[in-house]
């Protein structure tokens, strides 16, 4: 990523490249390397002091919970329609829901469409929150929570061909480029036939944001779209959030599957005139 960036305190990058080399050292792919370790380490040590409460994992913004559920799950409907001829109506539906934190996701969402959720989070008091809410939930007839997976993103390898979606939101800052795009690499063996990624994150408006505090990275569309390419992802839709406060990020969905979209060849016209661009 070329474009230059900022952290939190002000401090400005020529590109991400400068950035990554101080925080992660001159070998950030190192799996050793100490600044890496104490990257991850600090992160996780940020949420675990953080209550197990929707305020507490959507920062002190708990009352856009309703708005960012009713836009994934217009967003979900429209992936579903496109993995399934039927919108999974006859199919078995399990999902993934990595950095789930305590639930939110899986309990108003995709507990409601999967058949199967597995929940995914490294810290433990809100994973532990997540299995105690969602055993107190009255679930839909067949539908319920599988596995809980105290792991973190990074370390996280999914069992083979059992997802239909796996779901990723507001974690993904969490890793390192190197890391975002190994995890997606190891994840897509975790994916049935026709599944797909949906990722849901924080988006800057140019370049990217480090933030010192939460050890994260806000990156811009863009940047995510290099990555994407890089981990060999095709883009099949995408769509911004609506209805969030104007002090906050921009927030894009990305549907991401292994394979490009089928491309529906044009029909030649028998006559000269120019075709309508769609």
């Amino acid at each position: 990523m070329e474009a230059g960036g900022s952290d939190s305190g002000g401090r400005e990058f020529k590109n991400a490249a400068e950035m990554w080399r101080e925080q992660l050292g001159e070998e950030p792919a190192a799996a050793d390397s100490h600044k890496r370790v104490s990257w991850y380490r600090d992160g996780v040590a940020y949420w675990q002091g953080v209550e197990a409460s929707v305020d507490g994992v959507l920062g002190g913004y708990g009352h856009i919970s309703d708005a960012d559920i009713k836009g994934s799950e217009a967003f979900l409907k429209c992936v579903l329609n496109d993995v399934c001829v039927d919108g999974g109506a006859k199919r078995h539906l399990v999902a993934l829901d990595c950095g789930s934190g305590i639930g939110r996701v899986t309990k108003n969402l995709l507990i409601r469409y999967f058949h199967e959720v597995d929940l995914l989070e490294p810290v433990s008091h809100f994973l532990e929150a997540a299995r105690q809410s969602l055993a107190d939930e009255t679930l839909p007839e067949r539908h319920r929570a599988s596995n809980f997976y105290c792991v973190p993103l990074q370390e996280f390898t999914p069992e083979k061909r059992r997802y239909d979606v796996i779901w990723i939101q507001w974690c993904i800052g969490h890793l390192t480029d190197d890391d975002l795009i190994s995890f997606f690499k190891r994840a897509k063996a975790g994916l049935k036939p026709g599944g797909c990624f949906v990722l849901k994150e924080n988006t800057a408006r140019n370049g990217f944001v480090l933030d010192n505090e939460d050890r994260s990275v806000t990156r811009s569309d863009l940047y995510f779209k290099e990555l994407f390419e890089c981990a060999g992802l095709h883009l099949r839709k995408m769509r911004d959030q609506r209805g969030f406060p104007e002090e906050l990020f921009a927030v894009k969905m990305y549907a991401l599957s292994t394979h490009a979209p089928k491309r529906t060849r044009a029909t030649r016209s028998n006559t000269n005139s120019p075709a309508i661009i769609k």
